[in-house]
């Protein structure tokens, strides 16, 4: 038996929009076309340092040691696809999608398991036709190095993890037509273009602000309304502003590490302030925040080397 261990990789996984469809419409073509998708796709992940470790079907499953160069190869790889389909009639159009995922698997052999793996394939699974998704953990370490957009998409519900997995569509080019052809409902689930933006959750980001900007005025009006020479609504402010902060913090793109320390800091120096009595008593949890974000730093440094 073949010994097994956890490592940590980039799992990038693809397989085919409508591939029943494809199947039903033209058997011998559709095997042709994916035969040497495929083969465009094995070459390309191995141009990236990558390795293909199973296929099935119509799907791929390969691994990366590093994670730019596997969100660099599947860009790659569907560009190259978008040109190999603009020479075939529409309805014999191959659209693969992909999910990229780095975490923690268990190898066996070639072949790799685990909760990592399954994130992958439930990423690949959400993404449109010819598109990229890639989860958090991925985005955090090529956001500032890949020539490419993303969207937020919000948290990706995932069997066995809790909480769901915050996930990115990657913006590829500009004005192609990544939508699966035209065909007869009877074929399935025609294939849907990617959309720029999660639009709902923007929404919603944006009516919770604007609920705290009225529960704020709210509070500040009552205490106008009963003035007795106290402005008490400070402390009321004070905490829709850290509810404000933290909603940020959720939502935004930026380190939510980082950025809690940072709000911890601001919520104890805002505390001092509102309840002073003539001693900065803040410095000593600042100093330990500092040094919490100085180790953070570090961390993070060695964890982007060791990728």
């Amino acid at each position: 038996m073949s010994e097994t261990r956890r490592k940590l990789t980039t799992i990038f996984c693809a397989d085919v929009q409508d591939y029943s469809r494809l199947m039903g419409a033209d058997e011998e073509g559709t095997l042709a076309t994916l035969k040497q998708y495929r083969d465009a796709m094995a070459r390309l992940i191995a141009s990236h340092g990558g390795r293909v470790v199973n296929t099935w079907g119509d799907g791929l499953i390969a691994e990366f040691p590093s994670v730019v160069e596997a969100v660099r190869s599947a860009v790659d790889v569907q560009s190259e696809l978008a040109g190999l389909n603009a020479g075939l009639p529409s309805a014999a159009r191959m659209f693969f999608r992909i999910g990229i995922n780095l975490g923690d698997v268990i190898a066996e052999g070639n072949d790799i398991y685990g909760d990592g793996v399954n994130i992958a394939a439930r990423l690949q699974a959400s993404a449109p036709a010819g598109g990229v998704v890639i989860s958090n953990t991925v985005y955090d370490q090529v956001r500032n190095k890949v020539a490419v957009g993303f969207d937020f998409l919000g948290q990706l519900e995932v069997k066995n993890i809790e909480g769901g997995v915050p996930s990115y569509a990657v913006r590829i080019g500009a004005g192609e037509d990544r939508a699966a052809p035209t065909a007869d409902p009877v074929f399935g689930r025609q294939a849907q273009p990617l959309q720029p933006a999660a639009a709902a959750p923007i929404r919603r980001h944006s009516r919770a602000y604007m609920v705290l900007a009225m529960v704020a005025a709210g509070v500040v009006a009552i205490n106008l309304l009963s003035w007795r020479g106290e402005f008490w609504a400070v402390w009321p402010l004070f905490g829709i502003g850290l509810a404000a902060a933290l909603l940020w913090i959720r939502t935004s793109r930026v380190d939510r590490g980082f950025a809690t320390l940072a709000v911890a800091g601001l919520a104890i120096v805002t505390i001092n302030l509102l309840s002073w009595s003539g001693e900065f008593w803040a410095r000593w949890p600042l100093l330990g925040l500092a040094i919490a974000a100085a180790i953070r730093w570090v961390m993070r440094g060695r964890g982007s080397v060791g990728r």
